[in-house]
């Protein structure tokens, strides 16, 4: 297996250096040793893998709504296209009138328009106003919004930065762009974060011309009924599609124990059947931690993960 031919290269490398570099040598590599400790998570899914790719649509208008319309355009065989913003899930998998489509999110273009930019600016605790803005006090749309360029203020503007232009973030959705930001009512106000004022920033409401990419949704027929979408689903999402009898008594044993217990864990040297297990599981050779992959195992779904912790000596 990977994992034994890596720790048997480990041993000799060891091995050679001190053969090379006398004792003392070998006393330092010890100690500067690790531990790695493999942990194999299993939970299980309460839905067939049917259900489970399925998307599901959010009931909350500010993203529900677009992705309602969407939906209802491109089903059975239309197109939908919205400016800076996909409202639906590229490659998920929706179904209507008993078939079963995968939906595709294609750029088709670039447009010129008019938006509404916010831009946030800090403010210190000592020159927050009297009557500053609370944050829960703002609608969903508004909030998201603040949170956001809070995020990316906090983050000396590395992160959030795909959901920025440049330093401000632009009302794109139907529910932003009806939003309180998007009434002006909020340009040059201060809004606080908490009741203590500790972070807080007047927001700047502009309107601009910016260059949108234009997204076109479709969607796919992948399948005319439920049993061959499963066949689908089987195909391009599940991981591993395992029966016990290919599993040797003893690897078969960690599983079961993985499953019953939620983890089942080994410091290296790996024993063999917990090796042949993570091949089994498509996880040999693996050198970082790795989740989210699922698992058809006996007839029930599972989704699982490895994580790989490192104890320096």
């Amino acid at each position: 297996m990977a994992l034994q031919r890596r720790r048997v290269l480990r041993t000799a490398g060891v091995s050679t250096l001190a053969a090379l570099a006398g004792c003392s040598s070998l006393s330092g590599l010890d100690s500067e040793s690790s531990t790695e400790t493999y942990a194999l998570h299993v939970d299980s899914i309460d839905a067939s893998p049917v259900e489970y790719a399925l998307y599901e649509l959010d009931e909350s208008p500010l993203f529900g709504d677009p992705a309602r319309t969407a939906l209802e355009a491109v089903l059975p065989d239309g197109r939908h296209t919205t400016y800076g913003y996909t409202p639906l899930p590229d490659g998920g998998y929706v179904t209507h009138e008993s078939r079963y489509y995968q939906l595709s999110n294609t750029v088709t273009g670039r447009e010129r328009m008019e938006r509404t930019l916010v831009r946030a600016e800090r403010v210190p605790s000592d020159d927050v106003p009297a009557d500053p803005v609370r944050l829960d006090s703002l609608d969903r749309p508004s909030a998201r919004v603040v949170k956001i360029l809070h995020s990316h203020t906090q983050s000396g503007g590395e992160s959030m930065t795909d959901l920025l232009h440049g330093s401000a973030y632009v009302l794109r959705r139907p529910a932003e762009r009806r939003s309180r930001l998007a009434t002006g009512d909020l340009d040059g106000r201060v809004v606080t974060m908490t009741d203590s004022d500790t972070w807080a920033y007047r927001l700047h409401v502009t309107r601009e011309p910016v260059v949108e990419t234009a997204y076109t949704a479709l969607a796919i027929e992948v399948a005319e009924s439920r049993a061959a979408f499963r066949e689908v689903v089987f195909g391009a999402r599940i991981d591993v599609d395992l029966a016990p009898s290919a599993l040797p008594p003893e690897a078969r044993d960690r599983l079961v124990r993985a499953i019953d217990r939620g983890e089942y864990s080994e410091s290296a040297p790996l024993s063999e059947s917990f090796d042949t297990l993570l091949a089994e599981l498509d996880l040999a050779g693996v050198d970082e931690s790795v989740n989210r992959r699922l698992l058809w195992y006996d007839g029930d779904f599972y989704r699982y993960a490895l994580y790989i912790q490192r104890d320096e000596h």
